[in-house]
């Protein structure tokens, strides 16, 4: 008899990306449990920087509301080269190499401000990318996922765990040092880039390897505030003596980060010797400045061969250990990791797919990672520190900030017409909703309300056309698949702001059609209506989805 389960999926790790699994997991209706060695968030913020793509995964859950009041908009933050905050500002460094532009003069009467608001061209979305530091969010974040049913255990550490062909067992103990186990139909792990769960399994990374190791200080100096005035929120401090990196936490809070070294950070006037050097200001006292946390942490970029093994599955720094950068591509790429997972993990506990539609995770998202550590390595903010390095990416071409948060490609089983030769990523509108790509954004009107196609995707599969025939064998195909999908029909009670945008965005005739995924990502489509459209539908439907019910 199969061994009986406490919950369909257990969650190693409490931080953003585990806590993100927990929340898409409970808002497609899988009961799910997290084990968080911590009792709270770490003192030490990590990631501040959320892309527009990843606030679309939180508000089809609900949840971008929660953010408001605790965010600032803007896009990726301004860096520039310092002697130090005090002394001589050097040239703006580009995230990506268009140009550079000088930067304003630092003095103490602060300077010009940074242009506002975003930049010309395409929209892409219908929202905004945000930030704020990641101990303020994964509480919002803990919040919404336990309004959906999850179940957080912090303080709770892993022990071991075990598995076998009917699910996962794990070894535990609560705050108070009592040992339980746990059993569970599938285990994702979201424990971090010194993972024990991807050691225990063997799994090999590759890339750039560990660069250098950091040590830094968290602290808060009312004095040294103004110089957020000039529109930059990190500083790349060189003078010749000391080279260290700055930045803001918000809430008044800065970081200084140096290479590791023996200093001796129980000592405060050694931590304020640091900060006066970076500061430029030999005046700076203990009463200038509070000292929160120190912390110390490897930089370099290694992908995981494999994202899974059997019914354990990894997802954030556990598989792509990524330096902190201005694109966000270590925190949004491992939240984008369980908002592609948990879709299928909950179609299979529900019956819905096979087995084997879990393949298609690595399949999908090992790629985006490797492609996503070899263009921060490409950029300058780290170029320079894997100049002398060999790895299959070294020489990548710099790709469009928006295609790559945008139009990343996926190519997997479960993607129908996706071929090998296609670019690595393009921006929306150029991929024309070819099948792999992410739903692109058209603003439309309902109820006399402004949305956005992305407003129809997100809880089931979806079929979007401007064609109100299709609706017939929509519900022939999930009705012959057991398979809930929707028809949303542009034109009838959904209509374009701007005519003939949908057809022209998603590249279809006046009756063609696109099959979204429940994730958002366009699974197949065809540029006009075939002959047997119900057959061919409900074998696209069949294939993508991994149907267990056969039409």
């Amino acid at each position: 008899m199969a061994q009986s389960h406490d919950y369909p999926v257990i969650v190693i790790g409490g931080s953003l990306v585990g806590l993100s699994a927990a929340l898409f997991l409970s808002h497609w209706k899988v009961p799910v449990v997290v084990l968080e060695r911590h009792p709270s968030s770490a003192l030490h913020p990590r990631a501040v920087g959320y892309t527009a793509r990843t606030i679309e995964f939180l508000k089809t859950v609900g949840a971008s509301d929660d953010l408001k009041g605790i965010m600032w908009k803007g896009g990726p933050p301004k860096r520039v080269v310092v002697e130090s905050l005090s002394g001589k500002w050097e040239n703006e460094v580009a995230w990506t190499e268009k140009k550079t532009a000088s930067a304003p003069p630092a003095d103490e009467k602060g300077g010009k401000e940074a242009p506002k608001g975003p930049p010309p061209g395409p929209v892409y979305s219908h929202v905004q990318g945000v930030a704020v530091a990641q101990d303020i969010i994964e509480p919002v974040l803990r919040t919404h996922a336990i309004r959906l049913g999850a179940e957080l255990r912090l303080g709770h550490k892993v022990l071991d765990w075990t598995q076998d062909d009917q699910g996962v067992t794990v070894t535990a103990t609560n705050p108070d040092g009592t040992e339980y186990s746990l059993r569970g139909q599938y285990l994702v792990a979201c424990d971090g880039a010194r993972s024990p769960v991807r050691d225990k399994l063997g799994i090999k990374r590759q890339g750039v390897g560990i660069l250098r190791a950091l040590r830094s200080i968290l602290f808060k100096c009312p004095r040294i505030n103004h110089y957020l005035d000039h529109g930059y929120s990190q500083f790349q401090i060189q003078n010749g003596e000391f080279e260290a990196f700055m930045t803001t936490y918000g809430e008044g809070r800065w970081m200084l980060a140096w290479s590791d070294g023996t200093e001796d950070l129980d000592n405060p006037e050694t931590k304020l010797g640091l900060i006066r050097k970076a500061t430029g200001l030999s005046d700076l006292t203990g009463d200038d400045v509070e000292f929160i946390t120190t912390g110390q942490w490897d930089i370099g970029g290694l992908v995981a061969d494999e994202y899974s093994s059997g019914r354990v599955f990894l997802a954030g720094d556990a598989v792509h250990a990524l330096p902190p950068n201005r694109a966000g591509f270590g925190a949004n790429t491992g939240i984008a990791d369980v908002h592609n997972l948990a879709w299928k993990l909950a179609s299979v506990l529900q019956g819905k797919s096979r087995t084997e539609i879990l393949e298609t995770y690595t399949q999908e998202r090992q790629p985006v990672a490797v492609v996503r550590h070899d263009q921060i390595f490409a950029r300058q903010d780290y170029r320079r520190y894997a100049k002398d390095l060999e790895w299959p990416g070294k020489d990548a071409e710099i790709l469009d900030d928006n295609a790559l948060e945008f139009g990343q490609i996926y190519h997997s089983n479960g993607i129908l017409g996706s071929g090998e030769n296609l670019p690595l990523a393009k921006v929306p509108t150029e991929w024309k909703a070819q099948p792999g790509t992410r739903a692109a954004h058209v603003s439309l009107q309902k109820d006399g309300e402004t949305i956005s196609t992305l407003d129809l995707f997100g809880t089931e599969w979806v079929v979007i056309s401007s064609d109100e025939e299709w609706k017939q064998s929509v519900e022939s195909a999930a009705k012959s698949l057991g398979i809930t999908v929707e028809f949303a029909c542009i034109g009838k009670d959904i209509v374009e702001e701007a005519e003939g945008s949908f057809n022209d965005v998603y590249g279809l005739n006046e009756n063609g059609a696109a099959l979204v995924r429940p994730d958002g990502v366009i699974a197949w489509k065809v540029t006009e209506k075939q002959d047997e459209s119900v057959k061919v539908l409900t074998e696209a439907l069949s294939k993508a989805s991994y149907a267990t019910k056969s039409n």
